[in-house]
């Protein structure tokens, strides 16, 4: 994150505008992802978690998604956000699934653009964020993570892995890229208990892989690397070779689901 200027500046931002709308309640920004798991790459988001003490009003969601609007994504010149916010008592101690109260990113720009608003509901994926936040160790305001949230049980991580899947199956053709990457992290985290960078989960799940179904993946970890999203393109051939790439990761991560169960 220090290499990247305009990232520090885009946090710094909305640093900013956070406290703005949550004032005193703030009580830390962290940051997640990518910045956190081995630094940001081309199509990599900016990824924000904030721990406030109360829920936000209609009023303070419509403040905040509308600077949010005006700070990230390609049209703004600058990476997509992703903005986390949640209320300190909704996750700790530490229950499953957890309650998010404020979720921004840039695949759901259209419905924020229409009117709509985040609004409180369970997110799973809090799992997977918080502990990278805990493993990250990276405060941009506030305490350690550490002193303010509560680690995740693996079985809960597992869980919060598992749950995206029907999702990313809706979105395999439309966001390829970041599905297999997506996939490759899930088979890594159960196969390993860690969650990693998009590319190291890539560079893993390859070493493991038969050659017939390692090239989309490949081809996804070299666009991450090199390319913004604006420039994913997929040739008819790697395309084809997509589909059963996916049924023989989901098939790993069916086998390790049943493993844990018979334990």
């Amino acid at each position: 994150m220090t290499g990247d200027p305009g990232a520090v500046n885009q946090v710094q931002e909305i640093v900013g505008l956070v406290g703005g709308v949550l004032g005193q309640d703030v009580i830390g920004t962290y940051l997640h992802g990518s910045a956190v798991l081995g630094g940001l790459r081309p199509a990599s988001d900016v990824d924000v978690l904030v721990v406030s003490r109360r829920r936000m009003d209609e009023q303070d969601r419509r403040t905040l998604c509308g600077g949010l609007l005006r700070i990230s994504g390609s049209r703004n010149k600058v990476r997509p956000v992703e903005l986390t916010v949640v209320v300190q008592s909704e996750v700790q101690p530490w229950r499953y699934p957890p309650t998010g109260d404020f979720l921004y990113g840039e695949w759901l720009r259209a419905e924020y653009e229409a009117g709509n608003v985040p609004q409180p509901e369970p997110m799973p994926d809090l799992a997977l964020l918080i502990t990278m936040t805990l493993t990250g160790d990276h405060p941009f305001t506030g305490p350690r993570p550490a002193q303010v949230l509560d680690p995740v049980p693996q079985a809960d991580l597992i869980r919060a892995s598992v749950a995206g899947i029907p999702g990313l199956l809706d979105d395999l053709h439309s966001d390829t890229r970041n599905v297999l990457l997506t996939f490759a992290r899930i088979w890594t985290t159960l196969a390993t208990g860690q969650i990693k960078s998009k590319d190291a989960a890539a560079d893993w799940a390859l070493a493991q892989l038969p050659p017939e179904h390692r090239a989309a993946l490949g081809y996804a970890r070299q666009l991450y690397l090199n390319c913004p999203y604006s420039e994913e393109s997929w040739s008819d051939e790697l395309q084809a070779q997509v589909r059963p790439h996916v049924d023989r990761v989901l098939a790993e991560i069916d086998r390790l689901r049943a493993c844990d169960r018979a334990l």
